[in-house]
């Protein structure tokens, strides 16, 4: 069907809603859910050849994708419902995922202070505010100096849709979106119940122009856009040496906000004997503007699913070509989109920028949520060696140590991409990349890790059982006409809630009052002055007799549960960063074990390994 879990839950839920206006079959549309086509592996790099001589050109850095903070105490909204999650796996993840992935991210980035790093898009989820000042804390905070490209994610209505296409369509306003996105949603918090709750694409390369200029003085001439209008930016670091050395943007607003983009030409850190600089070109890959979104809905596909990068990006770009061509600088591409997920016109667009470089070709990528080595031969006789990285919010949750070399003789350029953490010897498994997490972060936790792993096992059972059921789903649809159709909207997101706030009284039990100042927190009101884990307790004895009430206890649930997520981001200790990240890992290794192979969205190992996910090194030549 799609490449990534956003696309496939977008095809979904497209899928359903023609069924429903049209009348489609039972049994078409059960087939819609259950099938993709069979797993075929990509090609991939031939083994390395022993008489290769490549000399270093850079020194190593972080690449990461798919962090996917995730925003679930909003109103909750048919399509990231549980019960859909039963269908398409990763629509709704655990508990721990929520409340502890995002510390993943820091994780990685405070494992290696010395190194840049390249996160390659979907930091958030939902695109909501909240989702993105979480992550914007974590980046604040990262030891060395980083760049981000675009996801689907990142700006488009859950990853799915272009607001223009429900704006015009389905939902005036995007209202949806923005009460997804509202914290607690609780009738007396007018701090987040506001208007700009969700996150556009525009609002998205505001803050990260915001973030970059704040993060050294040589980018003071970096400013963000004004919040309404056209505005094209064109910026070059006044320091030569810098990672971040240029950016190109441009925004734009109303139907067209989704074709905005931001690209940054990246320069990476020379090995010591290097006599050329290695530059990425970070390509914005999630130009899903209006027509592309009415196309893609048509389809039957997200337009989240597949990337596009149209030519004034391009034109954008090209300059910077140009310029390494001239200097006798490598070009590294990167973008969210892996190769294949890119539309046809824009792999055409950039075969023909591509013709310009006399080198190897190779581009960087996410979205899979598998991670990948493949060699594409198509559109062009130069072949294009594609890292993909894996995701830091599905198994298999790892990110990528990279370098590169050169053979000048053989005209043959070696990637280096060692995937992390990595454990007293090289992965070459799923069960040494879960031995290294364990020993790398769980270990300092300090719990028994046995414990632990029955926490997270019993967290996703739970969730799993209380998912509900396709004909909820379906029902749910007629909501916004049917107000009783709401109802297993609110019981399935009640339930959710309640796994959050089971996780956090394991939290407080695992790590004790002093390392998390829980108890310390000012509560609702409606707490009564209680200690929290005795008000956590009666809100989850207590039960709603009628859908007012149903609505009511939901509201204080999120409340609570945003209340406690929003704590979280303050725990700074390296016991409680560890815990934090090792929860996480566990729960989503015990996820991926618990969801049948035909499910897994090809994430299964040893389809990994037929794309020669393990592999650390490859090497692309000129034919």
């Amino acid at each position: 069907m799609t490449e990534n879990a956003g696309g496939r839950r977008g095809a979904l839920v497209a899928a359903a809603r023609r069924s429903l206006r049209v009348g489609l079959a039972w049994p078409v549309l059960l087939a819609l859910l259950g099938g993709c086509a069979g797993f075929v592996p990509q090609p991939g790099p031939d083994p390395e050849p022993p008489t290769a001589r490549h000399a270093p050109l850079t020194l190593p850095f972080i690449a990461v994708g798919d962090t996917q903070e995730h925003h679930a105490s909003g109103f909750p909204v048919h399509d990231n419902d549980g019960a859909v999650d039963a269908y398409v796996e990763v629509a709704q993840r655990p508990p721990e995922q929520l409340l502890f992935g995002r510390r993943l991210l820091e994780w990685a980035l405070r494992s290696n202070p010395d190194m840049p790093f390249l996160h390659l898009g979907d930091v958030m989820d939902l695109s909501c505010r909240s989702e993105a000042e979480r992550m914007a804390r974590i980046f604040r905070t990262a030891p060395a100096e980083g760049a981000i490209l675009p996801g689907n994610h990142d700006g488009l209505m859950f990853g799915i849709y272009a607001y223009s296409l429900l704006q015009a369509m389905l939902d005036a306003g995007a209202r949806k979106w923005n009460h997804a996105c509202r914290r607690g949603a609780a009738a007396d918090d007018d701090r987040h119940r506001t208007d700009n709750e969700a996150f556009s694409k525009r609002d998205f390369i505001s803050l990260y122009l915001a973030e970059q200029s704040q993060r050294s003085p040589a980018k003071a001439g970096l400013a963000p856009p004004p919040a309404q209008g056209r505005q094209t930016l064109s910026w070059r670091n006044p320091d030569e040496r810098a990672f971040v050395s240029a950016i190109e943007a441009q925004v734009l607003d109303g139907f067209d906000y989704a074709d905005s983009f931001v690209a940054q030409r990246l320069r990476l850190p020379r090995a010591p004997a290097a006599t050329r600089d290695t530059i990425i070109i970070g390509l914005d890959t999630n130009q899903a503007g209006r027509l592309v979104s009415i196309w893609d809905t048509i389809m039957g596909r997200s337009p989240g699913s597949m990337g596009h990068i149209n030519p004034d990006q391009i034109r954008a770009v090209t300059q910077w070509v140009d310029e390494a061509v001239a200097r006798g600088d490598i070009v590294i591409f990167a973008g969210h989109h892996n190769w294949r997920s890119l539309g046809l016109p824009s792999r055409l667009l950039l075969r023909v920028l591509m013709q310009r470089l006399e080198h190897p070709l190779v581009y960087l990528s996410a979205h899979t949520h598998r991670g990948f080595w493949a060699l594409h031969r198509a559109l062009d006789r130069r072949p294009l060696l594609e890292l993909n990285v894996s995701s830091l919010s599905d198994w298999p949750i790892a990110y990528r140590r990279i370098s590169f070399a050169y053979d000048e003789e053989a005209r043959s350029l070696l990637v280096r991409g060692e995937l992390m953490p990595r454990g007293d010897v090289p992965i070459r498994s799923d069960a040494d990349l879960l031995e290294a997490w364990e020993k790398e972060a769980c270990a300092v936790a300090a719990v028994p890790l046995d414990r632990m792993r029955a926490e997270d096992a019993a967290l996703v059972q739970l969730q799993r059982a209380s998912r509900g059921s396709l004909l909820e789903w379906l029902v749910e649809f007629f909501a916004p006409v049917c107000e009783a159709c709401e109802e297993p909207l609110y019981r399935h997101a009640q339930a959710y809630q309640d796994e959050l706030l089971q996780t956090i009284l394991q939290l407080d039990a695992d790590l004790g009052r002093e390392a998390h100042q829980l108890h310390a927190l000012t509560l609702p009101t409606w707490c009564r002055r209680q200690d929290f884990t005795i008000c956590v307790q009666a809100l989850l004895n207590e039960r709603a007799e009628t859908f007012a009430g149903q609505v009511e206890l939901f509201r204080r649930k999120a409340a609570l549960v945003a209340l406690f997520n929003d704590h979280l981001d303050d725990l700074d200790s390296q016991r409680a960063r560890a815990y934090m990240s090792c929860r996480a890992v566990l729960a989503a290794r015990a996820d991926f074990e618990a969801t049948p192979a035909d499910r897994n969205n090809d994430r299964g190992e040893e389809k990994r390994r037929a794309e020669q996910f393990f592999r650390t090194e490859a090497s692309v030549g000129m034919e």
